[in-house]
């Protein structure tokens, strides 16, 4: 037996809702990227401070290791530790909101289903 066609707003809800998890799955990979990135800055930070002034410090530049200053690359990675914050805290809030839509979706595509009418079953089904 066939099933019965959505109804359009229904259709539109689900729609939506399937976006909406999308985007919060996009958010959150975005955000699991950002906290690997703040914990590596972190972690090469608290190596830096046990390292003396006078150790040499190298970074990557593309291929190659280059010597730098140790106070120029500690105010480099605290820039870095400060935006991956920044950018921590914004997915956040993408994220709440992104998880407040699907709530409010599913409680509308809740009471879509509830209101709908069910076909009649014909006898002998039951």
């Amino acid at each position: 037996m066939s099933q019965p066609e959505l109804p359009p707003l229904l259709r539109e809800q689900l729609a939506r809702y399937d976006q909406a998890q999308q985007n919060l799955q996009a958010v959150l990979a975005q955000k699991q990227q950002v906290e690997l990135e703040l914990s590596e800055t972190e972690k090469a930070l608290e190596e830096l401070v046990k390292a003396s002034d006078s150790e040499a410090v190298y970074k990557f530049a593309g291929n190659l290791l280059v010597r730098v200053k140790k106070e120029e690359v500690v105010k480099e990675l605290n820039e870095k530790k400060e935006l991956s914050n920044t950018r921590k805290m914004v997915l956040a809030k993408q994220e709440s909101r992104f998880r407040e839509s699907l709530k409010d979706l599913q409680t509308k595509i809740d009471e879509s289903v509830k209101s709908r009418p069910q076909p009649a079953q014909p006898p002998g089904d039951a």
